[in-house]
C-alpha cells in the first residue's frame, strides 16, 4: 500500500466568513512547486553601487584519475539578484541573516497583484488602499503571513535600464532609479495592523526607486520583518493558498544574502480566490 503523507499547516487558501484563516490539510503529491528566484550569472542585476556576480573556474575537465571534475568560486554582494534583506540591514540590533528563525522564512503566502496600477507608473508607491482592495476579496492578511506584491516588473529582467530605470553604474546612477515599491503607510499598516513575517517584491527594493530615506525598509525591519527583493514568477501564484519557503545563504552577521525562494501551490489552491 502506498502511504501518502499529509502535511498540515496554516493555509490561507480557505477562509471562514469572518476572514480568519483555518488549518487545512493538503497532499504534497498533489500540487506544484514554483521557483521564484532569478539565477545568478553574468546578467544578474545589482544596485548601481554594488559589485556584480563573478564566477571563477578553479578546476574543470578530465583528471589524471580518469574522471571529470569541476569546481568554481564566486563573489557577490549580499544585496543583488534574488536576495533577502535581514532586519539588521536597516535596524540596529535586529536579526542578522543567521539569526532569522526558520519559522519566519516559511509560511502561508498572501499574493497582492498591483500590476494593473503600476504598469504605467514607475514611481508608484503601493498603498493601504491596494491592500484593502485585496482584503475585500480575500479577507484580512493573516498574522504571520508572507506578503508578496506582484508588480509585473520581473518581466523586464535582465534589462537593467527597463528594470532599474538606468543601466549606468556608480553612485550618481542611484538618482536615476525608477521602479515601484511599498509606501511608508502600507509598511506601517502591515507591520502594526497585520503583524506579518515578511514582504517580498519583484522589484529591486522594498522602497520605490526614487526613495532616498528608505522608509519602508526602516519601518518593517524595526519590527524584525524580513524583505525579499528581485523575486520573480509571482504571476504563477494564487492570491491565497500557496506556501512559501525562502532560505538564504546563512551568512554569520550578514545584513542579507543570496536567496532561493520557492512556493508550493496545492492543486486545490490554484483556483481559489483569483484576482
Amino acid at each position: 500500500m502506498r502511504i501518502i503523507q499529509i502535511i498540515t499547516f496554516l493555509s490561507v487558501g480557505t477562509l471562514v466568513s469572518c476572514g480568519a484563516p483555518v488549518p487545512q490539510p493538503f497532499d504534497p503529491s498533489s500540487g506544484k512547486w514554483v521557483d521564484l528566484s532569478h539565477s545568478y550569472g553574468a546578467e544578474t542585476i545589482y544596485w548601481p553601487t554594488s559589485d556584480k556576480f563573478a564566477l571563477e573556474t578553479v578546476s574543470e575537465g578530465d583528471t589524471d584519475g580518469g574522471y571529470y571534475y569541476s569546481a568554481y568560486k564566486f563573489t557577490t554582494a549580499e544585496h543583488g539578484g534574488t536576495h533577502l534583506d535581514a532586519p539588521v540591514h536597516f535596524a540596529r540590533g535586529k536579526h542578522s541573516t543567521e539569526n532569522i528563525p526558520i519559522s519566519s522564512l516559511t509560511g502561508p503566502a498572501a499574493v497582492i497583484d498591483v500590476s494593473d496600477v503600476v504598469q504605467d507608473n514607475a514611481d508608484y508607491q503601493i498603498g493601504v488602499a491596494d491592500i484593502a482592495r485585496w482584503e475585500a476579496l480575500h479577507g484580512p492578511v493573516p498574522a504571520g503571513a508572507q506578503v508578496l506584491f506582484h508588480t509585473g516588473w520581473a518581466a523586464r529582467w535582465p534589462d537593467a535600464k527597463r528594470y532599474l530605470g538606468t543601466d549606468e553604474r556608480g553612485a550618481a546612477a542611484t538618482a536615476k532609479l525608477r521602479f515601484p515599491g511599498l509606501s511608508p503607510e502600507a509598511a506601517t499598516f502591515l507591520a502594526e495592523e497585520r503583524q506579518i513575517e515578511s514582504v517580498g517584491l519583484d522589484t529591486a527594493s522594498l522602497d520605490f526607486g526614487r526613495s532616498t530615506g528608505f522608509e519602508a525598509h526602516r519601518i518593517l525591519m524595526e519590527k524584525n520583518i524580513i524583505g525579499y527583493e528581485n523575486v520573480t514568477g509571482l504571476e504563477q501564484l494564487p492570491p491565497i493558498g500557496a506556501y512559501l519557503v525562502a532560505l538564504p545563504m546563512k551568512i554569520e552577521g550578514g545584513s542579507g544574502g543570496p536567496l532561493r525562494i520557492v512556493a508550493f501551490v496545492p492543486s486545490a489552491a490554484e483556483t481559489v480566490g483569483q484576482n
